[in-house]
């Protein structure tokens, strides 16, 4: 162990040195900014985002077996962006019905989406499927017209309601866009799904941030990135019109290398808060694998693909700016086996005393090596404070242990998995990632307000909104106002609700109803809460009222049924003819 303390203490100060170096440069811009503010240093505020020219948007979506969360995450999206000039490209593969059944769904209730089938059957990988949905886009544009920006997300993002206008803002002075990517919270416990919010917090903080201010090129994340078109074109001529490279397992990285070198003037939109209505941090949020394997599976992923083939494919090239972020991307394929290693002997180091019989040199250079790694640690943590709170960043250097351990894993198989695909000759497989979608309740505080929705299907005119607003009695909502003074029908209401709180709206009689299934609920718990139950179907009891359900109603009325509650919107005259002939 003595003979391993030094080489193993060196590499750990290289690469320790080399974190230094990012928060230096991260540290000299923020004081720079603070000396001689920038425009770069603060966000656009609400009168900026509502001069920019809007631009038409397009938003990519490639889908495979994602029938689980397609249709909640086009029902949440669109009711929650707020831009007025968007179309989503949905695309599938013939062999996958499923996913296509939920998409031609939400298509026939939201003229904004369009099913884009791919012509072979699949998987094939992300890039492929991404390049033949953006043919269907050019087919569309024939009688929709031409659009001016182009966005990937995935199935399982939750879409800031700002982005898009964010992304219209910057897009008037880059080519290639990169808004911020966050793991949706978790709690303290989810170890697996706490290691991606940690890194996340820290690298969409710190090292997005700096790396095009230290010459280096920013890399596409997947999700929230948006291209300019003319750009897209320029890319597409010069790689046989395959804008995303499909043998590429990271074809989002790849492409922001591949721009940076053709001379495309990049940004990363920096974590701000949204001026006016959300104050949340402008970021695309998804939920990340929350168990070890799937998020093995993901990793060894990222190392093949960003470290294996990036080494393959584009060497070690370029400007020295551009270079340094090579070796930062690429430095895992040694860094991470040694991070878990270090941990090995700090561990063996305690239980028997090893600094008592190591030389004063080795033990001057774990000490450095220490205090760096308590810099790093501290701030990780002071970046995930800044999103997660306190009290979850006191568990990153346990989490710092275990994310050691996941990575080491990663690339080893990702070592193992690149020789034998190298050594047969093998294309690479695309390693999906199963998704999960969150729950209505965490998806409400980026709802649009009820005036924004019923003005953008025209139901309400921007003019009678705000005078109904400036209007509106205390104590009264604005959709029953609005009900009241006869400016909106109960219908027209209850359409706009059901699209705001993604809640399916369900018309019914009582004779539709059997009389046993409105009683799996006691009668005084059914008018209390106002739901009535109408059916069962796939072990779930279907039940309907005039309000949303809250928290505390779906945990109330849970107490009384083993089965899953999916809760339906009716108008309160439905409920009350229900309940008077079935309860």
């Amino acid at each position: 162990m003595l003979t391993l303390l030094v080489p193993l203490a060196v590499a750990i100060l290289i690469s320790g040195v080399d974190d230094l170096i990012v928060d230096l440069f991260w540290g000299c811009a923020r004081l720079k900014d603070r000396l001689r503010p920038s425009a770069r240093m603060f966000p656009p505020g609400e009168r900026q985002l509502a001069s920019a020219p809007v631009q038409r948007i397009a938003i990519l979506l490639p889908l495979w077996k994602e029938h689980e969360v397609i249709g909640k995450m086009l029902e949440h999206n669109l009711a929650a962006i707020r831009y007025p000039n968007y179309h989503i490209f949905a695309g599938c593969y013939p062999n996958d019905y499923e996913t296509q059944a939920a998409v031609e769904s939400a298509a026939r209730r939201f003229p904004e989406v369009h099913l884009a089938l791919c012509p072979h059957d699949g998987p094939t990988s992300k890039a492929d499927c991404l390049n033949w949905t953006f043919q269907h886009l050019l087919l569309c544009e024939e009688s929709i017209g031409r659009f001016d920006v182009v966005i990937v997300h995935d199935a399982e993002d939750i879409i800031h309601p700002e982005e898009l206008r964010w992304i219209n803002y910057y897009s008037a002075r880059f080519d290639f866009i990169q808004t911020p990517v966050l793991p949706m919270p978790t709690p303290l416990r989810a170890l697996t799904h706490g290691i991606y919010c940690d890194e996340f917090a820290e690298y969409h903080t710190r090292d997005m941030a700096v790396r095009p201010i230290s010459g280096g090129f920013v890399p596409s994340c997947g999700v929230g990135t948006a291209y300019r078109r003319d750009i897209l074109e320029r890319l597409a001529q010069g790689s046989s019109n395959r804008i995303f490279e499909p043998g590429a397992l990271t074809e989002d990285y790849v492409n922001g290398l591949r721009l940076f070198r053709m001379g495309a003037k990049q940004t990363f939109i920096q974590l701000y808060r949204a001026p006016g209505g959300a104050k949340d941090l402008v970021a695309t949020r998804e939920f990340f694998p929350p168990r070890f394997t799937a998020a093995l599976r993901q990793r060894t992923r990222w190392v093949t693909g960003i470290v294996l083939q990036g080494w393959q494919q584009f060497g070690w090239k370029g400007k020295p700016g551009e270079v340094y972020w090579l070796w930062r991307d690429r430095k895992g394929l040694v860094a991470n086996p040694l991070s878990l290693a270090a941990n090995a002997v700090f561990v063996y180091g305690l239980a028997t005393q090893l600094w008592i019989r190591v030389s004063p040199m080795a033990s001057r250079l774990a000490a450095v090596t220490m205090l760096l790694q308590l810099l790093r640690l501290g701030v990780r943590m002071a970046c995930c404070a800044r999103i997660y709170g306190w009290i979850f960043a006191l568990g990153v250097p346990l989490r710092a242990v275990y994310a050691n351990a996941l990575n080491c894993a990663a690339t080893l198989n990702a070592i193992r998995i690149y020789a034998a695909a190298r050594a047969r000759g093998r294309p690479l497989k695309w390693l999906k990632t199963d998704h999960a979608y969150p729950t209505r309740t965490a998806l409400l505080a980026h709802k649009r307000r009820l005036g924004e929705i019923l003005a953008s299907t025209g139901r309400l005119s921007p003019a009678e909104g705000a005078r109904a607003l400036a209007s509106l009695p205390p104590q009264v909502r604005l959709g029953e106002y609005l009900v009241q003074s006869g400016r909106l029908t109960v219908e027209a209401l209850y359409d706009a609700l059901s699209f705001q709180q993604g809640l399916p709206r369900i018309h019914l009689e009582p004779s539709a109803v059997p009389r046993e299934v409105a009683r799996a609920l006691p009668a005084h718990v059914a008018r209390g809460w106002k739901v009535m139950p109408f059916g069962v179907a796939d072990g779930a009891l279907m039940v309907a009222g005039p309000e949303a359900p809250t928290l505390e109603a779906s945990r109330a009325l849970a107490g009384f049924t083993s089965l899953e509650l999916k809760f339906h919107l009716i108008t309160p005259q439905e409920f009350e003819a229900l309940a008077a002939a079935l309860l």
